[in-house]
């Protein structure tokens, strides 16, 4: 059996650093890591091509060697999904389909003839199981959440490593709050099922013998849900396996609770983090109670963010407007607490519901549900009938995008997280890829860009008051770039 595992394109989005990847030569910021993983559950007698659209085109070549297409997708790859599908189809082959788009949308895929939906650890192999007796079902679904301790690595192999800016791996899955607006708990449950250490150190070891040396990206939602073994078992043991290489540098995505634990923030950064994505949400306390966001209420989360900058690492943060108990005031507070703090990476998105989650529950018991999401929630859209007046509420959301990534406010904002931000003790290296940004970037930006003065003074700053932040200086102006670039796109 030849099996093609085929990932559609994503869109330019706040988080495809598309313009940014330009810099640097590279094609897509992650390779697909579940595909990568379901390919390690297949059948070793099956032959298995990656093709990743965002890295390469699909060609008839590759339909015709294929016996069956195993696709997967995120709700924002939906449009590409529906095309590379069609193409699939009118080869006529045999078409399996999972992941977040197929489980909230698989009745709108008539032409996919399998699904194997949730946690492939369960309904993978019974679906196999059915193939190779030529009886298999269309639909597999279950709500059994698998001990990941037996999850196999990545085929590290079938992907072209030098394609990506990152590489990805997954330490745990479920989240234990509940928050009303996110899927998390929906699918993987409130209890964190973790990974073992030696897991982890296996699926680097992979890495690093296929050539890997740049960053990782652990794609847990709540990196810190079980925060005994990381401390006890999983943060010695990266320590240890960091040491007498060249560091990777680790990035990944946490609850702001990380910032009451110093202990834990050191460890992690003497593992080789140094950024960590927090969802924010909402300075206003009703916002927060309104989405059962219970970690961030009662908390100076400005100073939280500090500490954690102090501490070593850079925190990017998610931002929401459009709950109902937002009033216009939200959008200026929005961007004061967005320039205070130091968040350069600032995601704001416009709420909406995703299906499965306790939100889009109510919301369809209100009646006030739209129709689909587009996946992308940085793109100004909304789902459902807000509370405000919708047209007030998109003109506040792009008056947030506008003066928080205008050069003046952002290059502002970028200074005031170095000033706070304690650079981890690694070794300075100049490789050919920073050196490439810096050459590109000095022209694309600092000659043609209409911020070429801030751009200019931001490394003069640098360079005199932060030298230890200078790669890190040019590596956010450039994403200052995509993130104009892609808003200016939407009409911002």
């Amino acid at each position: 059996m030849r099996v093609l595992l085929l990932y559609p394109e994503f869109p330019v989005t706040f988080w495809s650093f598309k313009h940014a990847l330009k810099f640097i030569r590279k094609k897509a910021s992650l390779p697909p890591l579940g595909l990568l993983t379901v390919a390690s559950m297949l059948p070793s007698l099956w032959e298995k091509r990656l093709v990743d659209t965002n890295v390469r085109a699909l060609t008839d070549q590759d339909l015709a060697w294929a016996d069956v297409v195993f696709v997967s997708a995120m709700i924002a790859q939906r449009q590409s999904a529906h095309e590379l599908i069609g193409r699939c189809r009118a080869a006529g082959k045999t078409i399996v389909a999972g992941g977040p788009l197929f489980i909230a949308e698989h009745g709108q895929f008539p032409a996919v003839d399998h699904f194997v939906l949730n946690e492939a650890e369960v309904t993978l192999p019974e679906f196999l199981g059915d193939f190779e007796r030529g009886s298999a079902r269309r639909v597999y679904a279950s709500s059994e959440f698998p001990d990941i301790r037996r999850t196999p690595a990545p085929m590290w192999e079938l992907a072209d490593l030098r394609r990506y800016a990152s590489m990805s791996l997954q330490f745990s899955r479920g989240c234990p709050f509940d928050c009303e607006f996110c899927n998390i708990t929906a699918m993987f449950g409130h209890r964190p099922r973790t990974k073992t250490a030696a897991q982890i150190i296996a699926e680097l070891d992979g890495l690093h013998r296929a050539g890997w040396r740049g960053q990782v990206f652990f794609v847990d939602d709540n990196f810190i849900g079980n925060k005994r073994y990381l401390r006890e078992e999983l943060l010695p043991a990266l320590i240890a396996w960091q040491k007498g290489r060249r560091r990777f540098a680790f990035f990944t995505e946490a609850s702001i609770n990380l910032a009451d634990d110093p202990e834990l923030m050191r460890l992690m950064v003497e593992a080789g983090f140094d950024t960590v994505f927090i969802g924010i949400e909402t300075p206003a306390d009703a916002g927060l109670a309104e989405c059962n966001k219970r970690q961030n209420a009662g908390r100076d989360m400005i100073a939280d963010v500090k500490r954690m900058q102090r501490a070593g690492l850079q925190v990017q943060g998610g931002f929401i407007v459009g709950f109902d108990s937002d009033t216009p005031t939200i959008f200026q507070r929005q961007v004061e607490f967005i320039q205070k703090s130091g968040i350069v990476t600032a995601m704001v998105g416009m709420l909406n519901a995703i299906p499965e989650t306790k939100l889009y529950d109510r919301l369809k018991r209100e009646g006030r549900l739209l129709g689909q999401m587009t996946g992308d929630n940085a793109d100004g859209t909304t789902n459902f009938i807000p509370r405000m007046d919708v047209e007030k509420l998109r003109e506040g959301y792009k008056e947030i995008m506008r003066r928080i990534y205008a050069p003046g406010p952002y290059y502002k904002r970028v200074r005031t997280f170095l000033r706070e931000y304690r650079a981890p003790k690694v070794s300075f290296t100049l490789n050919w890829r920073y050196l490439m940004a810096f050459a590109h970037s000095s022209v694309r930006l600092g000659v043609f860009g209409s911020e070429r003065f801030h751009y200019w003074g931001l490394l003069a700053w640098t360079f005199f008051r932060r030298p230890a932040h200078f790669q890190l200086a040019v590596t956010l102006a450039i994403y200052g770039h995509h993130f104009r670039k892609t808003f200016e796109a939407m009409g911002v």
